[in-house]
């Protein structure tokens, strides 16, 4: 028998037991109520009856006693009592009493037609006398039966209403034993069952699908039960399909991350160790066992818990960490590294990635670099600066006509001269920030001077190009500590640059604006722009990017270095032929 036919069954008996016995209860209620109405209108019409009839009696024996009474005011009295007392024997004379107080009644009559003066034989002791005291008592006791008959009916409906309560009470104990077995048999046979399924989900859900599922005859539960293990074993299949996809995924995986040329470490959201590729393991002399351990305290670096701490917080370092320098099989290592989050498509942070990188030749090679720079820039400043001077002295000496082919060459000469003179400048100077000589001279500095300094300084070169040199100060701003001298090289650096590329009739823009707690200072144009390919080599020295090229190459690498000097950094925003923007966000 199917589940809803069982319960449809038993709900149905249990109602309809139910509505019997509220069918009872009404039926008896209606019942008591319309006896006790009959009741009550038979008692009343007695009890009128009964006072009508004494009252007539007394008017009767008023006449009876006043010998000047008219006979036919009697005649009428005795005529109208006749009347009530024949009503009284049609409603039931012997239940009403009635009956006997009508044969009295008719003895009165005897007595007082036979009685020669009635109004003397009104003594008990006479028989008129004693006959109208018998109609009197008679008609006291009919009253009397009356309330008897009452008192009786309301002991009998009290009875009665307790009978109908009796079976109503019985009736309701047996809905509710009728209901408690017919609970307990649904609890028994389909609840059971039903915890039983519950019990293997959860196991299911738990990765158990070798679970025990239970029999039971009931249609639908049965069906259910044949899908729930269908769907057991689906999903059994598919767990095994997936952990073997799962762990071919992972060794293919784990095969591109032992493949990869850079040191790898992967971290986990705490900031403790996961995976280290055999590169990271050579680079830092490390074996597996450092795996679980914090990042910080394995590398004996404390600065980089902060780093990491807002690299698991989805932000990115401000500056170029400085590289790690490691002892490793009595030998030093310089490693560079970078800090990347890995987030989940839908948002949340799993952890992190460092990537290694040795560059102990690299800082080597550079480092003799920047000395040979250095040493060769002091070295060549000398001989050009007395060149420069001995030419100097030697075109004062000479004349030559105006469209001579000789002064032209000295003036390409005097041009070379400057450009040689300038690059060793930017060579020396560029030599001296790598290497830490360039000391900053921190002092308070508003932007508004410093963007009015150099529009001074542009202005009658953008003029003759017809450029707009525009400034724009987001306010209020806040004053900065920096060395005024090196920030107006930065700003006239990108100023010459932007001129240059930026065609006659276009616009350059100095802004400033406050983000946070750094100043924003940006020099944008609507210039021919920089390729994406190379605005990401734009700030190394000795490249140069455009078509417009001249100089050695150093002025942006110079820029950088100034506003890192400064604490801060350096970026640009640019798309071919829509303008370029060099941006530098320095602290507050």
């Amino acid at each position: 028998m199917k589940l809803r036919t069982r319960l449809f069954l038993s709900i149905s008996a249990l109602v309809t037991v139910a509505l019997l016995g509220l069918l009872l209860g009404l039926v008896s209620v209606l019942q008591m109520a319309a006896v006790q109405q009959r009741l009550v209108q038979d008692t009343t019409q007695t009890l009128d009856l009964a006072l009508q009839l004494r009252q007539n009696l007394g008017e009767q024996l008023n006449l009876i006693l006043d010998e000047r009474t008219d006979p036919k005011s009697l005649v009428t009295l005795q005529t109208q009592f006749q009347g009530l007392l024949n009503q009284g024997l049609e409603q039931g004379g012997e239940r009403t009493g009635f009956s006997k107080a009508s044969s009295n009644y008719q003895a009165f009559l005897q007595a007082y037609r036979e009685s020669p003066a009635p109004a003397r034989s009104m003594g008990v002791e006479q028989p008129l006398g004693a006959a109208f005291n018998q109609v009197r008592t008679d008609l006291l006791d009919s009253h009397r039966q009356a309330l008897e008959h009452i008192t009786r009916s309301e002991e009998q409906s009290r009875d009665h209403a307790l009978l109908v309560s009796g079976l109503l009470g019985l009736m309701g104990l047996t809905v509710l034993v009728l209901g408690f077995i017919t609970a307990h048999n649904i609890a028994r046979r389909f609840g059971q069952p039903i915890e039983a399924l519950a019990k293997a989900a959860d196991q299911v859900g738990q990765g158990n699908f070798n679970v025990t599922l239970p029999v039971t005859q009931a249609t639908e539960l049965s069906l259910l039960t044949r899908r729930f293990g269908l769907m057991a074993d689906a999903l059994r299949r598919h767990q095994a399909t997936n952990v073997d996809e799962l762990l071919a995924g992972q060794q293919r995986l784990q095969a591109v991350l032992d493949s990869i040329d850079d040191g790898l470490l992967i971290i986990d959201r705490q900031g403790r160790l996961e995976h280290l590729n055999p590169v990271a393991q050579r680079q830092l002399g490390w074996d597996p066992s450092r795996l679980g351990a914090s990042l910080a305290e394995a590398l004996q670096r404390p600065e980089l818990e902060q780093q990491l701490r807002q690299v698991l917080r989805g932000g990115s370092l401000d500056r170029p960490p400085e590289d790690l320098s490691l002892e490793v099989d009595e030998e030093t290592r310089l490693l560079s590294f970078s800090l990347t989050p890995v987030s989940h498509p839908q948002g949340p942070i799993l952890g992190a990635v460092m990537v290694l990188h040795d560059v102990t030749e690299q800082r080597a090679f550079e480092r003799v670099r920047s000395e040979f720079v250095l040493r060769a820039s002091h070295e060549l400043r000398t001989p050009v600066t007395g060149m420069h001077m001995a030419f100097g002295l030697l075109r004062e000496r000479l004349s030559f006509p105006p469209q001579a082919r000789e002064s032209d060459l000295l003036e390409t000469i005097t041009e070379e001269m400057q450009r040689l003179t300038q690059l060793i400048n930017d060579l020396l100077n560029f030599s001296r920030y790598q290497s830490g000589l360039q000391k900053l001279e921190l002092a308070p500095c508003t932007l508004d001077d410093l963007f009015e300094r150099a529009q001074a300084r542009f202005a009658e070169q953008a003029a003759d190009k017809h450029i707009e040199l525009l400034r724009e100060l987001e306010l209020p701003l806040p004053r900065i500590q920096a060395d005024a001298a090196q920030l107006d090289r930065v700003l006239d650096n990108l100023l010459h640059n932007a001129i240059r590329h930026t065609a006659s009739g276009g616009h350059i823009r100095l802004h400033a604006r406050r983000h946070a707690e750094r100043v924003i200072i940006s020099v944008e144009d609507n210039g021919e722009g920089i390729a994406y390919g190379q605005q990401g080599r734009i700030f190394e020295p000795f490249v140069q990017v455009g078509r417009k090229k001249g100089g050695a190459g150093l002025g942006l690498a110079l820029c950088k270095e100034i506003v890192q000097l400064h604490g801060g950094r350096m970026g640009v925003f640019s798309r071919p032929g829509q303008g370029t923007q060099f941006y530098m966000a320095l602290p507050v």
